[in-house]
């Protein structure tokens, strides 16, 4: 891939929509990505992949927006390598009929969830030749499989809660045997989750087994495997990574839902859950979760960035992983950008370094 010239803007296409659930969510994502980064270093590419998976752009030029993506005269576009070459290639538009290249320097997923956090996309990038921000295709395929990343956890000795997977089809033909499974290993209450999605949807809490058949149809809709975990009392703590090999830990977070837990509606819906930055938590406990975010990041080969979750036991203070995110949400008010500006990195400064992360892993 030819080098940017000295002094020139990096060309950052900045990914984002998608065919998962969190679609909505990763357009609020790309917009405060695009408004943040700096107009000096960077000429941002918005490049929208729509509901059905058609990726488009910008028909012309104009200010860095995810709307025009999906504009009406938004064109088509496709990653295309080629000898001295990688970038996009514009399906028609442009001065000329026909294909025309737009090249890219680096991408910027700003995607959640399936078809974008999952390796999927990762893959596609890679084949492309081209840096990209994030987990490569095995930690973003482990981390996003949260019994695979369960697995590599409890390989790598790090404490959780107890949990289950089943699939939707053994539900529907031995759902009292499951049901009894559930109950003596886990218990109520426990919390219903597609084993592959983000965001908290199609999660739902458990209180006893009437609840238990809608609850695992509902996260069916969105997995074939459904993982089932115990409910604890707890707090929930959040930890920002930023790093390759050697990942640097933020403060830490805690979440305080407005709802009887942190789903999708008191993420994104509803008003009156409180973030508290710094968590408070005695130093000893902040040091113990930052090392354990640490072995979780190693432990699905994760890089460039993360955000690990845990339960802090109400009763005992025991501290438990619950799962890490390879693409956390990324607007300016998420956790994770609040996490990095408390613990001195600005939005705009946390984007640079991501980028350099990225150009950096590729070089490599």
């Amino acid at each position: 891939m030819a080098k940017p010239e000295k002094n020139a803007r990096l060309k950052l296409c900045c990914l984002f929509g998608g065919r998962s659930g969190e679609h909505e969510v990763s357009v609020i994502s790309a917009r405060s990505l695009m408004k943040a980064a700096d107009p000096a270093r960077y000429e941002v590419v918005p490049v929208g992949i729509t509901k059905e998976g058609i990726w488009k752009t910008p028909a012309g030029e104009g200010p860095p927006d995810p709307d025009r993506a999906f504009a009406p005269d938004a064109v088509e576009v496709t990653l295309w390598s080629a000898p001295g070459f990688r970038g996009l290639i514009r399906l028609g538009g442009g001065t000329t009929p026909g294909w025309e290249r737009q090249a890219i320097d680096v991408v910027f997923p700003v995607l959640h969830g399936t078809f974008g956090e999952d390796g999927t996309v990762q893959g596609l990038i890679e084949m492309a030749g081209l840096p990209y921000v994030g987990s490569g295709v095995l930690g973003s395929a482990a981390a996003m499989d949260k019994d695979v990343m369960k697995r590599l956890f409890a390989r790598a000795g790090l404490p959780q809660v107890r949990w289950l997977t089943i699939t939707a089809h053994r539900w529907r033909v031995q759902d009292d045997l499951v049901a009894k499974e559930i109950e003596e290993t886990l218990g109520y209450p426990c919390f219903v989750k597609p084993t592959n999605l983000g965001s908290s949807v199609g999660i739902s809490k458990v209180h006893g087994r009437g609840e238990l058949g809608p609850t695992i149809e509902t996260a069916a809709r969105y997995d074939h495997r459904v993982i089932i975990e115990e409910g604890v009392a707890a707090r929930e703590i959040e930890c920002a990574l930023l790093g390759n090999d050697d990942p640097e830990t933020s403060v830490l977070g805690e979440i305080v839902p407005c709802k009887e837990f942190y789903d999708y509606e008191a993420k994104y819906l509803m008003e009156g859950s409180e973030l508290l930055i710094p968590a408070p938590l005695p130093d000893a406990a902040t040091r113990e979760a930052q090392t354990l975010a640490v072995r979780a990041f190693e432990a699905v080969g994760a890089s460039g960035l993360a955000r690990v979750d845990f339960f802090v036991e109400k009763e005992t203070g025991r501290i438990l992983v619950n799962e890490i995110n390879t693409l956390p949400g990324f607007t300016e008010i998420s956790m994770y950008p609040k996490l990095w500006d408390a613990s001195g990195l600005s939005y705009r400064a946390l984007i640079d370094r991501l980028v350099d992360l990225a150009l950096s892993r590729h070089a490599e």
